[in-house]
């Protein structure tokens, strides 16, 4: 016990020195000067070499960010809004990955980002938004026992069903999904670029799903052609809202996003993971609650750092999940029950040093809103002759169809 005590205080101190490392590029980058209107900020920020001048018709860059939890609320809220994109945009066949440029998961989060990016066979995602929600109310039981019975062998597993040998060059849009390496003493984040880049980089999706949620145990893992070696715990050990990561992702990579010079050229969505009390032995639970704190953290940095914009171009979906009292988790009430109560909580407003706000508008509220965001920028771009975003091509996949599940695969999962 002593050692797993001493092992979560060494986490926490990793998690704070993190965070702290988060909040000073966001602070030198966008925060310095907040409410001096002679001081330059995120609006107008230092010109980057290699970034293009931003013209008025290049639109916003749309980013999708889900944090480590439980899975439910950042499921049902895709579910919800994937079914209102579709509506808007009169095409059924609509898909989380065709209104968002890039995508970050931790935990659940990742598992959430590799369902809904993963090309299939035919070239489209590998799966719904609704088939990735059957999936996490069917199986989040075993996502919160990462690392145990089996779940994340290599040789199978829930993982290898879904996404078969499929790997990160294998997803249609830049992801990014982080887990600690142990060999490093450092976190470590999964990158569609860097995997186009470099084959060292390049890592199987199931092995990085299994990485990002393993939060309870390690997992050795290589890279496809093997030199790579990670020694990685979950994702949620470190960078539990991802959030940061893709925001500053996107304003240093310039080959991607030439023109996105701050925040004002951003259309982002936070998905939370709700508060879930399931009574997790003492350690375990500072863990979590370190987790949270750090969450929170970055939610209200990023917020400041959007300044006038946090309503506007910056979204955060949070809710509370019933509490359990400190049992085992009941069983999942249904579906239709769960993301009524998820969507209907009022959403809140976030600033750092300004505590937190409850808004007149819902969960839901805010998700149909932004969709209607979604849907103009879309619309913007067919009429555009300047591309908002330049993704790196890749070689066509090296799997077979053979490969890549079909949506079939979540009902037997």
């Amino acid at each position: 016990m002593a050692a797993e005590t001493t092992a979560i205080i060494h986490s926490s101190h990793d998690i704070n020195k993190l965070s702290y490392e988060i909040f000073s590029i966001l602070e030198s980058k966008f925060l310095f000067g907040y409410d001096d209107p002679n001081t330059v900020v995120a609006a107008t920020p230092p010109k980057t070499p290699g970034r293009f001048p931003s013209p008025l018709s290049a639109g916003k860059v749309r980013i999708l960010s889900i944090d480590a939890g439980t899975g439910v609320l950042a499921a049902v809220a895709l579910a919800r809004l994937e079914a209102s994109l579709a509506k808007q945009c009169r095409n059924p066949d609509a898909r989380i990955a065709d209104f968002f440029d890039i995508a970050a998961g931790s935990g659940s989060g990742g598992v959430l980002t590799a369902m809904l990016f993963t090309r299939s066979a035919s070239g489209r995602p590998l799966f719904s938004a609704g088939d990735a929600l059957r999936f996490i109310m069917k199986n989040r039981r075993k996502l919160s026992s990462a690392g145990r019975k089996g779940v994340f062998r290599r040789s199978g597993g829930i993982f290898r069903r879904l996404f078969g040998e499929s790997t990160l060059r294998d997803t249609i849009k830049p992801v990014l999904i982080p887990c600690y390496d142990l060999s490093t003493g450092s976190p470590f984040v999964f990158s569609r670029a860097d995997a186009v880049e470099a084959d060292a980089f390049d890592f199987s999706i199931r092995e990085v799903c299994a990485a990002t949620c393993s939060e309870k145990a390690r997992l050795v893992m290589r890279s496809v052609e093997g030199r790579t070696r990670i020694d990685a715990v979950g994702g949620g050990v470190v960078m539990r809202n991802p959030t940061a990561m893709a925001i500053t992702h996107v304003l240093n990579n310039t080959v991607e996003f030439p023109f996105a010079a701050g925040v004002e050229d951003l259309l982002v969505v936070s998905l939370g993971n709700g508060a879930e009390d399931t009574g997790p032995p003492a350690a375990a639970k500072l863990l979590k609650i370190a987790g949270d704190a750090a969450a929170e953290m970055v939610d209200q940095a990023v917020a400041m750092a959007f300044r006038q914009s946090r309503l506007t171009n910056y979204v955060r979906i949070e809710a509370n999940c019933p509490a359990s009292g400190g049992k085992s988790p009941p069983p999942p009430p249904p579906l239709r029950a769960v993301e009524e109560m998820l969507l209907s909580q009022r959403s809140v407003d976030s600033v750092l040093f300004r505590g937190r706000k409850v808004l007149e508008k819902t969960n839901g509220d805010r998700l149909e809103w932004f969709c209607g965001e979604l849907i103009a920028e879309h619309d913007r771009r067919k009429g555009s002759s300047i591309p908002t975003v330049l993704i790196k091509p890749t070689l066509m996949s090296r799997t077979s169809s053979a490969t890549n599940t079909t949506t079939s695969t979540v009902a037997s999962t």
